[in-house]
């Protein structure tokens, strides 16, 4: 590793309820990301400070970029849809496990521009979630598949080693992350990293170009990278306690981002922790790499 990082920075005092899929456009120079609960795509322009928003028809969970400049590939709580930033325009492509209560939930693109994600359970009667959700990919073609992963109830953590050998995932409720090979077929699954001995559960993750895992801890207010055989790097503490996903970004992809939650926090914790919800950053000694665009072509003149 390179040098320690510095603290981490307030970037923009969003108060997002539940901040989350935070993802850098290199050809924007600008961060996307989303509070889910709100419904809502937030855009920030670390150069000149401009901050922009969408509100969308439900709750998004997670995104992609596309390979088609001005779109956004969605996964809506339902749903997926392709997204025009230019004037909103929204292109449903297919429901996601409409059979089963659960919601889209993490998801990220592979090195070949398909779209991988997973689903969370929702309880209808608020009860104890259940290993009954799953991970999915969506190949160019616009094709649907379901990956032979073990069923979870959080899906997260969803990342790829940088030569996209390797998918990194988990189960939050389980308190692990786990791994198998990747490519068209998958390899076994095999744990990666234990957190059961430790505070808070593995959310969000990204992946620096030394193939360093770097995991959001919900509840420790922490980001941890981890090595490639597993083993803990460096603990990288957040000014509160519920970080969500890390992205790199900046011109040189030098900078980590970090966004977080204000969901659940009760009144007293929201007082201790003021800036629960905010979107964080600090260098960290080490270079991300590039966003994967998705592939997938949005339809010939907009959505209908």
């Amino acid at each position: 590793m390179n040098a320690p990082s510095a603290p981490m920075q307030v970037i923009v005092e969003a108060g997002n309820v539940l901040g989350e899929g935070i993802v850098w456009c290199e050809r924007a120079q600008a961060l996307y990301w989303t509070d889910i609960h709100a419904a809502t795509l937030w855009r920030h322009v670390p150069v000149s400070g401009e901050t922009k928003q969408w509100r969308l028809p439900e709750r998004l969970a997670s995104f992609a970029l596309c390979e088609t400049d001005g779109w956004l590939l969605l996964a809506l709580a339902s749903r997926l849809a392709f997204f025009r930033l230019a004037d909103g325009a929204l292109h449903t492509l297919c429901e996601v496990e409409p059979e089963l209560p659960t919601r889209c939930n993490d998801g990220a693109c592979d090195r070949q521009g398909r779209f991988v994600f997973g689903t969370l359970h929702e309880p209808v009667d608020g009860g104890v979630k259940q290993a009954i959700a799953g991970f999915w990919r969506l190949d160019a073609g616009l094709r649907l598949e379901k990956l032979p992963l073990e069923g979870v109830a959080i899906s997260n953590s969803l990342a790829f080693s940088p030569d996209g050998s390797t998918l990194y995932y988990c189960d939050s409720l389980t308190r692990t992350i786990r791994c198998c090979t990747y490519g068209d077929t998958l390899g076994p699954s095999r744990l990666f990293a234990d957190l059961r001995d430790a505070t808070g559960e593995p959310d969000g993750s990204c992946v620096d170009a030394e193939g360093g895992l770097w995991n959001a801890q919900w509840g420790s207010g922490r980001v941890v990278r981890y090595r490639t055989d597993g083993g803990i790097d460096r603990i990288l503490p957040v000014p509160a306690s519920q970080p969500t996903r890390p992205a790199f970004g900046g011109a040189a992809l030098d900078t980590l981002y970090v966004t977080s939650a204000r969901d659940g926090l009760d009144a007293a914790t929201l007082a201790r922790e003021p800036l629960a919800g905010a979107l964080f950053g600090t260098r960290v000694g080490v270079r991300g790499v590039p966003e994967p665009r998705f592939a997938g072509t949005p339809p010939a003149g907009g959505a209908p």
